[in-house]
This record gives structure tokens, C-alpha cells and sequence, in this order.
């Protein structure tokens, strides 16, 4: 019986194959999009899972009340994880303290490669259950040890074996490789460490680190934790709260620091903190695609029921005759769900290898590396049982509401569709358009916010700015070489030294004074220490005062601020203030305006710049305008190469790292105008499809009305209608919503745009005009059919 219902069922498909189309596209197409964004779901979901230790791992944060405000961060000070382990032990399987993850360069034989690491304690590798290939996951005990990941032992030794090889960090610091670990899969924080290596070493290695190992106030370093069987993070979290403020001096407890333990399950997705509390992070991006996901496989779903509904009512004499020659009523509700589930299980298929399709699209611009999941039983058996339901929930109304017909009013002629049975329809194309408007003004707005913070005003000149990060110590006491033979060869107009890069901010310092300070007030200011030509070099403005200058033998106690740090302190007059810090007097300068290095979305902190030639870490060169990009980089590689012969060349442009500042905002607006496109296009089947049905039903009425001299402008007029009205309801249910979740989302930056009037009216206008064609394209069509066809009875 079975059987027979499914070759009706596609023996009907067959028959009118313009709607089965319309039906299979439209769902196909909505549970494809479905299907993508719950990989990216899972894919988020699933961050850091990896790690065996994922529910008992955490990482601590530190609150400090800094100008006014708690402000949150992983920076703790390096005696913390010996206060931790010694006088709150019970709390922790394993206290684990960490540097700053960064590329270092590392060298065998002749072969020096830029990798990222990180130094880190013995027992990180077993808290983190690396998966290791080679070696012993014990092989950072020996302090001149080193582990790699799978991809770099690869790089530097081919098919040889690793272990036991002696290369070198930085030039300058031998190793042995004593293990070889898997390649952190991409959905965890540490995914892109490529080497680990002993904190033991890391303290020998840098000799600033001797100040710090007992100074409570230097955060310059990571602590993570693995907690024990017997507690949970928020009683650890209250237990550690004051184990820095009980160590630090009087004076250093007006900063009132806090320490929280926060989850491994939460550094993804919950990483925002204000006034010490998570308040929200990447989690929002879930829940919104998440959404998102579910509307657009809701629209499709609604195109299927709206057709299936629409066109089940003419198959009411179908109905009258199989009940006359005995046809029960559950066989027939049987036959029209049969039909339902038929359409959502092929249409399933064609989602499936349409997301195949689409999925390299998609992983670029999510930024991910997704797979479909051809050989989980998981996905096949979810992905068929949402089609049954889908099936069922779809031919739920035709099978139901049409088996109860009575034989004998429908074979008579005299049966009437009730005037309400098309209520529902109108309904759900109400939801279809109210969800599709509010996704195109969501991405007007996305798009919107992201060309307002690009169009910010940077401070400095981006263009053909270069950066070089100095890696290792050859690089240190070349610059004035590198300056002579580079100005020599043409290759750049400048170039300096900064301890940043240009787009970020390494250093922050507190404790400076000037006349007319709050005493009671505790600051800190973004610190860059730069060489006398970085002001040539980014081409930044100077507002008050010079610029630092050779010709002055005093600019070695000579600070700059930006306006931002004037506005901050309240100084009417700045230049010629003297400014004290760590009980050493600094003078003013010059102001210079403000450059965003740091975040374009938030308002630029309070800097100063400092003169100084040896905290610097990075060379910045103005590239030659009068040659090409191509010709100048050659020419710097030639002149590194011959310099600096043991560290390989690698730079990177201002302008690229500022943009991908905007990454994630503009992978939300694209993905935002991917998923409001294709709401779009299954909308529009779905009007497509019912206004054909409308004009075929009404296909004698339009006869008649030609016969006595109706117009095709009357006739467009008499069909249009009903759409626009239903399309103008969903623009006015769509535009509260959308202002309102849109409104929301805008608070979460410090620097944003308004949302503008424009942005439904174009959302409005676009959607009418939509509607206006596809509806015109068909009210055309059947108005141009000779009433002498229309007319004629089957």
C-alpha cells in the first residue's frame, strides 16, 4: 500500500512539474542554508572541545579599576602562579603559567622559519592532552627543550625523525626536540601554536623577567588552571578573588584587584567583560545565525505548505470520486502526507549536495573549514527525520482538511472553498516577507556601521606603510645601517622603530603624574616608545608644539601625547608640562591627533609616546611613491638579506592589518547578505508560485471580465492587489522588529552609526517592486489568454 501512495504521489509531481519544481527548489534551498549554518553552529559550539581536560580548564582574568571604570583582562603578573599553587593548591590539579603567544624564529641548519609558539610550564602540554605523535608529552621537563606540532617537525626535518634534533629559538637559544604533537584542530584557541616550548627557558631567556618575578604589579604574563575533581569555577573563582590584592602594597590596593577563573567552555564565546562581569561575546553571533537559520528553512517550509495547500484544493472531484468508489478517509490523508514526505525527502537530497556546493564559498567567508558530514549516521538520520516532520507538518491541512469533504457536494459542482480557507496562507506570507524585509534592513545597517568605522579618521597615512617585526636579536643595533643603505637604494622615504606595531598597542602604564592630577585617581596610558623619524615615517598630524627632532639633545626625556590624552587630563596648555613616571620627569612636546592603533570600533585611548631605541620591536618603512610596490619590497629583501642574513624577511602592510580589524563585522554583513538573499529568492518562489495558482483559478473569471472589456490594467490591478496589501502588512510588522534587535546590536559599539529612515524605505520599495513584477509577469500571462481558451470547459 505503501508503495502504491508513493507512485501516486510521484505520478502527481510528473503531472505538474511547474509546482513540484517551485516546492523542491524553495525547500531545497532553505534547508540547505540550514544546513550550513548549523555546521558553523556546531563548529562554534564545539570550540575548545578537543581537550580532554575541556570542562575543568580555565584561564585567569584579572579586574582592576583603572580611570574611573573595572576594566578586565588575561594579563597577571608572573608571581601569581607560585601563590596559586602554594597557598590555594587544593583547588587545582595543575597551575600552569604561559607567555604571550608570537612568532619566533626557528632555525636547523640553514633553515630558519617564522613559526608561532608559545613558552609555557612543564604540565601545560598534559593539561592540554596534546595528542602526541612522537616523544614524550612530558618533554618540556628538560628547561632546553622544545615540542612541535606535526606540520612544523614536517617542515624542518621531511620524512626524518625529529626527536633528539638540536635546533635553535631566535638565533640564539639551542633546543632538543623531544616530542612531536597533532596539529591543534581549527575550533581551538591554541590552534595556531606551532611549537611549545619550557617557561623555564622563556625566564633564563629574557632578562627583564628577573625584575618581574617578584613584582606584583608587572602583568605580563598568562596563567592557566586545571581545578580539581571536588570543586567548580565559581567556587574557585571566590576562593582566588584576593590572592593578588593580599600580596601587593597598600598603595597598589587602590587598583583593588579581583582574580576570577575563567572556563575554558567560555574563552570562545563568552570573552566580553564589563565591571567584572562576562557580559556577552562571539555567543551573540551564534544565537543570531542560529536565528537567522531557522527563519529562512521557516520560509521555505511555508512556501511548501502554502503550495501544497493551494494546490490540493483542486483535487477536491479527486477526492469526491475515490470516496464514492470507497476510499476510507485515513487512506486518503495517508496519500496526500505520502505526496508531502516525497517532495521533503528529495528536496533533502538536493539541500544536501547544494550546501556541498556552496560550502567552499562558505568557508572562506566564515573563516572556517567545515565538512559535510557524508559518513555521520548522526546527520543523515536528523536530516531525514526533519524531512518526515517537514512532510507531515506541510500535508497536515490538504490531508485533513480535504478527506473530510462530502462525496456527494463536490461531484454535484456546488462545493465552495470557504472564504476563510485562504486566511492562513495570507498569514504565513505575512511571516515570509516580515522576515525577509527585516533581514535586508539588517544587512543595510551591518554594512552601514562598517563604512562609518572604515571612513573614521586614522591619524596617520596608511598607504604603502610597511612593518617589520624584529624577531630576533641580529636585528637590533642595524637601524641606522639599514636607514643609510634603504635611503641609498631608493627604496623607501623613511623609516623608525616603534615598540608596537602600528595597528596594536603591546604596553600600558600607570602611574604617571602631572600638576593638577587627581590624586585619587588611578590611570593608565597607552605607551609606545618610537625613534626620532616615526612622525615622518606614519605621517601623523601635529596639532600643538613639534615633532621629536635629532636637533634636540633634550628629546630624550621628550614625550608626545594625543589629543585624546589632553582631553583626558584636563591640561589647557599642554606643551612645556612636565609630566613625572617612575620618579623621573618627562616634558611635552608636541600633540598629535589621535592615531587609532588599537580598536576602530572604540574611541582611542589616552597615549603617550616615548623617545627610546632600545624598547623597540618593530621597524616601520615608508615605501618609495615614486617606484612600485613590486620594485621596493625587492629592494628592502636585497638589503634585510644582506644585513640580517639569519632571520628570514617577513612584513606586513599597515593598511591589510587595519582591514582585518573589520573581519568579523564584515563577515557578518556577508554572511547577513548571503542568508537575505536567499530569504529573498525563497520568498519569491513562494509569490511566484501562489500568484500562478491565483491566476489559474481564476483563469474564467478573467475570461469573462475580457469578454465585457475589462482591461489587462484592470485585470493586473484585480490580482495585484491582495499581494501588496499582505506584502505592505509584513513591512510594517518587519520595520518595529528590525529597528529594535538592530538598535541592540549598535549598543555593543563605543563608535557607531544611526540607523537610517532610509534603510526600510529602501527595504520597503525593494521588496513592493519584487512583488510587483513577479505578480505583474503572471496577471499578464493569464490576462493574454483568448477567452475562447479560458472559457471552454475540461
Amino acid at each position: 500500500m505503501i508503495k502504491t501512495y508513493f507512485k501516486i504521489a510521484w505520478r502527481n509531481l510528473a503531472k505538474n512539474k511547474k509546482s513540484a519544481i517551485i516546492n523542491v527548489a524553495g525547500l531545497a534551498l532553505g534547508m540547505a542554508v540550514f544546513i550550513l549554518i548549523a555546521l558553523w553552529v556546531w563548529d562554534e559550539l564545539s570550540f575548545d572541545k578537543y581537550h580532554k581536560n575541556y570542562d575543568d580548564i580555565g584561564q585567569v582574568v584579572q579586574t582592576q579599576t583603572w580611570n574611573g571604570k573595572e576594566e578586565s583582562g588575561v594579563a597577571v603578573p608572573f608571581p601569581l602562579g607560585e601563590e596559586l599553587r602554594t597557598n590555594y593548591g587544593d583547588q587545582f590539579k595543575y597551575v600552569v603559567m604561559a607567555s604571550w603567544e608570537g612568532e619566533r624564529v626557528l632555525s636547523y641548519g640553514d633553515k630558519n622559519l617564522s613559526q608561532n609558539g608559545i613558552y609555557i610550564d612543564t604540565d601545560g602540554p598534559a593539561m592540554l592532552t596534546l595528542d602526541i605523535l612522537k616523544g614524550s608529552i612530558d618533554g618540556l621537563t628538560d628547561p632546553n627543550s622544545i615540542m612541535l606540532s606535526a606540520s612544523t617537525a614536517k617542515a624542518f626535518f621531511g620524512d626524518q625523525d625529529p626527536i633528539n634534533q638540536l635546533m635553535k629559538i631566535n638565533q640564539q637559544l639551542p633546543v632538543k626536540v623531544t616530542a612531536v604533537y597533532a596539529d591543534l584542530p581549527s575550533n581551538t584557541t591554541f590552534a595556531n601554536i606551532k611549537f611549545m616550548a619550557p617557561w623555564a627557558l622563556y625566564i633564563t631567556s629574557e632578562s627583564w623577567i628577573s625584575y618581574a618575578k617578584t613584582e606584583w604589579g608587572n602583568n605580563s604574563f598568562q596563567a592557566f588552571a586545571q581545578i580539581n575533581d571536588h570543586t567548580d569555577f565559581a567556587t574557585v573563582s571566590r576562593n582566588i578573588a584576593d590572592a593578588k590584592l593580599n600580596r601587593v602594597s597598600d598603595d597598589a590596593k587602590k587598583f583593588n584587584a579581583q582574580l576570577t577563573l575563567h572556563p575554558m567552555r567560555d574563552w570562545h564565546l563568552r570573552n566580553k567583560w564589563e565591571n567584572g562581569q562576562v557580559v556577552g561575546g562571539l555567543i551573540e553571533y551564534v544565537n543570531l545565525f542560529s536565528i537567522i537559520g531557522v527563519f529562512v528553512l521557516l520560509l521555505a517550509c511555508i512556501n511548501f505548505m502554502n503550495l501544497s495547500t493551494a494546490r490540493s484544493e483542486k483535487r477536491a472531484k479527486e477526492v469526491g470520486i475515490r470516496k464514492t468508489v470507497g476510499s476510507p478517509r485515513q487512506q486518503l490523508i495517508a496519500q496526500f502526507l505520502s505526496e508531502s514526505v516525497l517532495v521533503a525527502c528529495i528536496a533533502f537530497l538536493f539541500a544536501v549536495l547544494l550546501a556541498a556546493v556552496l560550502l567552499p564559498w562558505f568557508n572562506q567567508v566564515a573563516g572556517k573549514k567545515l565538512e559535510i558530514l557524508w559518513t555521520n549516521g548522526w546527520f543523515w538520520g536528523i536530516g531525514f527525520l526533519f524531512s518526515l516532520l517537514t512532510g507531515l507538518l506541510a500535508g497536515s491541512y490538504p490531508a485533513f482538511y480535504l478527506s473530510s469533504f462530502n462525496p456527494l457536494t463536490v461531484l454535484k459542482g456546488t462545493f465552495r472553498i470557504g472564504r476563510l480557507a485562504g486566511l492562513p496562507r495570507k498569514i504565513l506570507v505575512v511571516v515570509q516577507f516580515s522576515v525577509s524585509v527585516a533581514l535586508i534592513i539588517g544587512t543595510i545597517v551591518v554594512f552601514r556601521q562598517i563604512r562609518y568605522t572604515k571612513d573614521r579618521p586614522v591619524g596617520y597615512d596608511r598607504d604603502r606603510l610597511m612593518m617589520v617585526e624584529m624577531k630576533t636579536s641580529d636585528f637590533y643595533g642595524k637601524f641606522d645601517v639599514l636607514r643609510t643603505q634603504l635611503k641609498e637604494k631608493g627604496a623607501v622615504e623613511e623609516l623608525s622603530e616603534s615598540s608596537s606595531p602600528l595597528t596594536a598597542v603591546w604596553s600600558n602604564q600607570g602611574g604617571i603624574t602631572w600638576p593638577g592630577k587627581d590624586p585619587a585617581l588611578q590611570t593608565d596610558f597607552a605607551s609606545i616608545w618610537v625613534t626620532h623619524e616615526f612622525g615622518e615615517t606614519v605621517d601623523w598630524q601635529i596639532r600643538e608644539g613639534r615633532d621629536f627632532s635629532r636637533e634636540f639633545g633634550t628629546d630624550s626625556t621628550a614625550v608626545i601625547l594625543n589629543e585624546a590624552a589632553v582631553k583626558f587630563m584636563g591640561v589647557q596648555h599642554p606643551v612645556g608640562t612636565t609630566l613625572t613616571w617612575n620618579n623621573k620627569d618627562y616634558h611635552i612636546v608636541g600633540v598629535v591627533s589621535d592615531l587609532i592603533m588599537d580598536s576602530p570600533f572604540r574611541p582611542v585611548k589616552q597615549t603617550i609616546y616615548f623617545m627610546n631605541y632600545e624598547m623597540v620591536n618593530w621597524i616601520n618603512l615608508k615605501l618609495n611613491t615614486q617606484k612600485s610596490t613590486q620594485e621596493c619590497i625587492a629592494l628592502i629583501e636585497e638589503v634585510f638579506s644582506d644585513v640580517i642574513p639569519n632571520a628570514p624577511f617577513e612584513y606586513q602592510f599597515a593598511d591589510d592589518e587595519y582591514a582585518a580589524k573589520f573581519a568579523q563585522e564584515e563577515r557578518v554583513g556577508k554572511l547577513a547578505t548571503f542568508f537575505a538573499g536567499l530569504a529573498i529568492v525563497i520568498s519569491c518562489l513562494g509569490i511566484f508560485g501562489l500568484a500562478s495558482f491565483v491566476a489559474e483559478q481564476r483563469t474564467k473569471e478573467i475570461g469573462i471580465r475580457k469578454v465585457v472589456g475589462a482591461s489587462i490594467f484592470q485585470l493586473w490591478r484585480l490580482l495585484s492587489t491582495n499581494f501588496v496589501i499582505l506584502v505592505l502588512i509584513s513591512c510594517f510588522v518587519a520595520s518595529p522588529i528590525a529597528y529594535y534587535f538592530l538598535d541592540n546590536w549598535l549598543q555593543n559599539y563605543e563608535y557607531r552609526s544611526t540607523i537610517p529612515w532610509w534603510a526600510f524605505a529602501a527595504a520597503i520599495g525593494g521588496a513592493l517592486l519584487i512583488t510587483m513584477i513577479i505578480v505583474s509577469l503572471q496577471t499578464v500571462r493569464a490576462a493574454r489568454i483568448n477567452p475562447v481558451e479560458s472559457l471552454r470547459d475540461e
